[in-house]
């Protein structure tokens, strides 16, 4: 008899197919600044899969994703999808309270988008505990 292990970032175990991109809040502070905020052009790419995995539908769409790294209005749209479509759905399959972030994430994506990245990327983290 053969025993096979699996290894642990099987993304079959996972609900809905979630692909994994579980990042420390401050690192994508750190490198969105060591990149002079190139980092979240790729960050908003990796979210956008998220986010459409958890919805089971495309809310955000990667050209979406990439241009909203480089022009403020489109980015700013970026955080209302996520605070509006994207993270109740979120919210919903950790069991945490129903909010909406749209507008603070909006004002921050304004203001300071590395704020509202963290603020994101840690609502996503709590998928994968």
């Amino acid at each position: 008899m053969e025993v096979i292990n699996n290894p642990p970032n099987e993304s079959w175990n996972r609900p809905h197919n979630i692909p994994e991109f579980r990042v420390d809040p401050v690192m994508v502070l750190i490198f969105s600044f060591l990149t002079c905020g190139l980092y979240l052009i790729y960050w908003n790419v990796k979210i956008a899969e998220v986010l459409n995995a958890v919805s089971e539908r495309e809310i955000i769409s990667t050209p979406l994703a990439v241009f909203s790294g480089c022009c403020l209005p489109v980015h700013v749209y970026f955080y209302y999808i996520i605070g509006k479509d994207g993270l109740p759905k979120v919210y919903k399959l950790t069991g945490e309270l129903q909010k909406d972030q749209s507008t603070l994430l909006i004002v921050l994506g304004l203001l300071f988008p590395m704020a509202a990245a963290m603020i994101v990327q840690g609502d996503i983290n709590r998928l994968y505990r």
